[in-house]
């Protein structure tokens, strides 16, 4: 028996390999490379289009503890991942092109995978199928997906620039981790004083941005992780100063205090010749990116190989729709997995093509479908995107809130996401 999967993102490729590790043919229908979506820059499975971080390393969190849940459950992509880290203080991070190279490389030495390159226009009728074709499901299957389960929903998501090493002005920056985390120099700190924030923040705000068609674009729907830059600095002018500016455990060896704000730039890549403008997505003009970012003194004379960009994501409503197993309600030979489900993230997505292709597995096999805990963080956010009471559908990644409340009340933050995830990973040591 062949299962289809449709789409060779994140995950795509997850749930292909989950299908094909345990015995069963898999066909991995991708439009790559004939077709790309406006995100998309290379020819290779699992491309990572917004930032190369995967979140917090620590299991005592609600990103670390979905990916060591991920890895316990035998993951491809928390594989490559580890093998592709690259320097991120507390965070997981990646290079991406060597992160994509290793799922493409594995997915296509898998020999119970076929890959077929193509671009579906329609839901398929026959057989059992795993749909991952992503937020950015081209229109016409977009159009099919519509008509079999009713009208789409959509939000904004934002991606941030990258700029070369060589060109950051080392003399206005400093190395260094949020409260020495990690190595001490993971990330690059360009500091700001009062005045030149202001200034940045004024011209921030007046920049021209790139406009969005059929949307208000001082107040598009945005997910709150991806929200550009200006769009949070609108909110007032300290706004960013607390977020992702935030100066906190930070201390300029140059003044020994503290700056205003700061904006961290982290390792794009193994090599450490481009970073990442850390929370700074965006949706300004090219031009406009250049010339507001130029006024942080370390960026002055900054080369952007990648500017920021804006793009529609869209996600069906998936409470109405499908199982905690991701599989249709009333045709449970269709599975859905990835963002287009409403889990929002990079290893959610993942996550849910791995829960997704263990459970087409199932189905072909004529097992029962796995459901996991509503106490694990996969389970979790299963119960999320299949709970029908959920009326106001919005993406949703991993966080500690989902999870059920604790036997006993613990104040304290870290102690008691570690105990939340101590509770989670008692059930995968019993797998």
């Amino acid at each position: 028996m062949t299962i289809r999967v449709i789409g060779a993102g994140l995950a795509g490729c997850e749930a292909a390999w989950q299908i094909a590790r345990r015995g069963l043919n898999v066909e991995l229908v991708e439009m790559k490379p004939a077709k790309k979506t406006p995100a998309h820059h290379t020819d290779m499975f699992a491309e990572l289009v917004c930032s190369n971080s995967l979140k917090a390393a620590r299991v005592n969190s609600a990103a670390g503890l979905l990916k060591e849940e991920m890895r316990r459950m035998g993951s491809l992509l928390m594989q490559c991942a580890d093998e592709c880290s690259v320097p991120a203080g507390g965070a997981l991070a990646v290079d991406r092109k060597l992160f994509s190279n290793a799922v493409t490389d594995r997915i296509k030495q898998h020999p119970n995978i076929t890959l077929v390159s193509k671009e579906v226009t329609k839901l398929p009728d026959d057989g059992i199928n795993v749909i991952a074709t992503g937020p950015l499901t081209s229109e016409p299957l977009a159009d099919s997906i519509k008509e079999k389960f009713g009208g789409g929903l959509s939000f904004f998501d934002a991606a941030a620039p990258i700029v070369t090493a060589e060109s950051i002005d080392m003399n206005s920056a400093f190395c260094a981790s949020r409260y020495g985390k990690g190595d001490g120099d993971d990330y690059i700190n360009c500091p700001m004083n009062k005045e030149e924030y202001e200034v940045f923040h004024s011209e921030l705000v007046g920049a021209e941005r790139t406009p969005l068609h059929g949307v208000d674009v001082a107040n598009p729907k945005v997910y709150e992780g991806c929200m550009p830059i200006e769009v949070m600095a609108q909110r007032g002018a300290d706004t960013i100063r607390f977020g992702p500016m935030k100066p906190v455990g930070l201390t300029d060896p140059k003044t020994g205090r503290r700056p205003w704000a700061v904006l961290q730039l982290r390792k794009e890549n193994a090599d450490g010749t481009m970073y990442n403008l850390v929370g700074f997505q965006t949706n300004l003009k090219f031009g406009e990116q250049k010339r507001v970012f130029g006024l942080i003194p370390a960026l002055k004379n900054a080369e952007f190989v990648r500017y920021g960009v804006m793009h529609r994501n869209t996600f069906i409503n998936s409470p109405q729709i499908l199982s905690a197993a991701f599989a249709v309600r009333d045709n449970p030979d269709m599975f859905f997995a990835g963002q287009i489900t409403g889990v929002e993230g990079y290893m959610e997505s993942g996550a849910s093509g791995l829960l997704a292709g263990i459970n087409a597995y199932n189905r072909a096999m004529g097992n029962d479908m796995l459901i996991l805990p509503e106490n694990t963080m996969i389970g979790a956010l299963a119960k999320y995107i299949s709970d029908e009471t959920v009326k106001d559908f919005q993406p949703m990644g991993a966080n500690i809130g989902i999870l059920p409340p604790l036997e006993q009340n613990i104040r304290d933050k870290q102690l008691k996401a570690q105990a939340h995830a101590d509770r989670s990973l008692k059930f995968f040591e019993k797998e």
